[in-house]
């Protein structure tokens, strides 16, 4: 038994040594090297070159994606829009402000009505109660207007002639309101001519020597209200109209 091991493993020696060199040279080369796919980015498993094929069309696909939703996302950051247009969208033109102004009462609105006090005709009658001027007519008819008279404090009443007329008159006013209203705050000119602007409105009749004068407004909303500093205030269309009735030498009583 032992002499047939020795002779197999002879003989296995024998078959190793007839094995030609060239086998044994292959079997200790280089293995070929491992090919690596180009697209460093894809799971290391595909790199290994296992389809290498599948590894761009999978990645261009998960790109394209990406791009997509990242168009998505900035395209309304990319729109051109030209400024004057935007301005016009963003930004309404603004509109013209309107202060509103109360409405006068109709009341205080010239009309005729029933006189049966003691003045004769072409006398004007101021009544600083109820807020009215008269313009006393024939046959116990008078002309009557709304007026704004003196606020509390500057209150008066007495008889007077019209002692001038004018017609967009201007307005000097008194040391005493400029300093009164200084007072407060408001700071008055010492002169304004006549116009639009000007308290004294579209006319002004003067009553005797005093500083007190029939006259328009530039503020038509106060008629009817205790508002004057003793002047008597007129809506500009009802002074006119009248300037248009009345000369100087008028009497005027103011109760």
């Amino acid at each position: 038994m032992k002499r047939l091991s020795v002779s197999f493993f002879g003989a296995v020696c024998a078959v190793v040594a007839a094995t030609p060199a060239s086998m044994a040279s292959e079997r200790y080369a280089e293995r070929p090297p491992v090919m690596v796919s180009p697209d460093l980015s894809a799971p290391w498993v595909m790199q290994l070159g296992q389809q290498p094929t599948m590894v761009r069309p999978l990645k261009r696909a998960q790109q394209a994606e990406q791009k997509r939703k990242l168009r998505a996302i900035e395209a309304p950051a990319q729109i051109q829009v030209q400024p004057d247009r935007i301005r016009t969208a963003a930004v309404p033109k603004p509109q013209k402000r309107v202060v509103a102004r109360p409405q006068i009462n109709p009341v205080y609105l010239p009309q005729e009505v029933a006189y049966d006090g003691p003045q004769k005709p072409g006398t004007i009658v101021i009544d600083t109660t109820e807020n009215f001027l008269y313009l006393v007519g024939d046959n116990g008819k008078a002309r009557r207007y709304g007026v704004g008279t003196g606020k509390p404090g500057f209150e008066w009443a007495g008889t007077h002639k019209v002692s001038q007329k004018r017609e967009w008159p201007d307005w000097y006013p008194p040391a005493e309101m400029i300093a009164r209203e200084k007072a407060k705050g408001r700071y008055l000119p010492a002169h304004l001519a006549g116009g639009i602007e000007n308290p004294l409105g579209a006319r002004a009749l003067y009553l005797g020597s005093t500083l007190y004068r029939i006259h328009g407004t530039n503020q038509p909303w106060t008629i009817g209200g205790a508002v004057s500093s003793g002047c008597i205030r007129m809506r500009n269309e009802d002074v006119v109209d009248l300037y248009e009735r009345v000369p100087v030498g008028t009497t005027v009583v103011v109760m």
